[in-house]
């Protein structure tokens, strides 16, 4: 066998193709994104490797030959199979199933479990949305929703799904030089960040026993609304955080934040799966769903 065939020169074939069905090499070009240069070149290649002519090229026509005519049959009909074969076995069965959730939750929990839900479940392409805090069922945009509160949305089937912890956290860099923090009343000599309410601090305070909480008056504050800037800032030692936990575990494993105190807040409120009422009815839907429920009750300290 000659060794122009022993590899079948396939881009080749495609651009062939392509000029075939469109009789224009300017054409084919186009629809292939690159120069009629290169597509006259690739089937000059082609003739030239087998020695045999594949079109007519007039002034303004391009005309198959019969042999071209021949190959252009042979070689769409193969793609036309493979694209078949793709759309019935591959795209098709890839299904989408949308899924809603704030930024602290996607990011500190959802996106590094991505891939086992990948591996588990290839044939379902999970899309995520960022979600806003979700009142009522019109809220939801999504077929699935994971979202922070105490259980009640009017309109939806809510199943919980995360606890979370709070406990104070800053760099170990910003401890020693404030010269360590051990027990709360430390917190005077560190910038608090915070959200805009600081309901969270006032209820860790009032769980820690100082006699000014809730509302103790820190002598320096920083306001931050984004979960996710707020530990960065903490990571950079701009001041003591309540960290959430288990979403920064990482970072107090790994040493970039240090927790001094064991004083824990579990907040009322808690992280749910959300759905419309018989949503869980489509399969898919239902196996994402389900792989939350199961990812959530193997989160340590869950």
């Amino acid at each position: 066998m000659n060794n122009q065939f022993r590899r079948l020169p396939l881009a080749a074939l495609r651009t062939f193709e392509v000029a075939a069905r469109l009789q224009s090499f300017k054409l084919a070009a186009q629809e292939l994104s690159v120069t009629p240069t290169t597509v006259s070149n690739q089937i000059r290649k082609l003739e030239r490797d087998w020695g045999c002519q594949l079109f007519i090229r007039k002034t303004r026509q391009l005309v198959l030959t019969e042999v071209g005519r021949s190959l252009a049959q042979t070689v769409n009909r193969a793609f036309g199979d493979i694209k078949a074969e793709i759309e019935a076995h591959v795209t098709m069965a890839k299904k989408t199933v949308t899924l809603e959730a704030g930024p602290i939750f996607a990011s500190r929990w959802l996106i590094p479990r991505l891939n086992r839900f990948r591996r588990q479940h290839p044939d379902i392409e999970l899309v995520l949305h960022h979600g806003s805090r979700i009142s009522v069922a019109e809220n939801m945009n999504a077929d699935a929703a994971v979202d922070w509160g105490e259980g009640n949305w009017p309109g939806l089937e809510s199943t919980h799904l995360l606890n979370i912890r709070y406990l104070p956290v800053l760099s170990p860099h910003l401890a020693k030089q404030k010269g360590g923090f051990d027990k709360p009343i430390d917190l005077l000599r560190f910038t608090i960040l915070h959200h805009s309410d600081r309901s969270e601090w006032d209820d860790w305070l009032n769980l820690a026993g100082l006699p000014e909480s809730p509302g103790l008056n820190f002598i320096d504050e920083t306001t931050i609304e984004d979960s996710n800037v707020i530990l960065q800032a903490a990571i950079d030692g701009h001041g003591v955080a309540l960290g959430i936990f288990p979403f920064i575990q990482t970072e107090v494993d790994e040493g970039r934040l240090i927790c001094p105190m064991d004083i824990t807040l579990t907040p009322k409120r808690t992280y749910h799966l959300l759905t419309r009422p018989g949503m869980r009815k489509n399969p898919d839907v239902e196996t994402v769903c389900r792989w939350l429920e199961e990812e959530a009750a193997n989160t340590p300290s869950n």
